[in-house]
């Protein structure tokens, strides 16, 4: 099996990660802020806390699922499978 980079069909979209990224981010500031709520008990310090993390892991997130577009497809399964000698 070779490594090929998707065809531009196959790929995600940016506009398909940026959703993906928001949708995760949700999920994820939450359980943060949850947390946050009630090792500190202040649901002020927590909304903060989960709001400065929203922000920075969305673009973090975005950037990453837009890095490994540049991956070829089967590169990772290619490495590990390669014949033994």
């Amino acid at each position: 099996m070779t490594a090929h980079v998707a065809p531009v069909g196959e790929r995600e979209s940016p506009l398909r990660s940026l959703l993906k990224a928001l949708s995760w981010r949700i999920v994820a500031t939450t359980t943060t802020a949850l947390i946050a709520y009630f090792i500190t008990g202040d649901i002020t310090l927590a909304l903060s806390i989960g709001g400065i993390e929203f922000v920075l892991k969305f673009f973090i997130y975005y950037a990453h699922e837009r890095a490994w577009q540049l991956v070829p497809r089967g590169s990772i399964r290619q490495m590990f499978n390669k014949p033994k000698s």
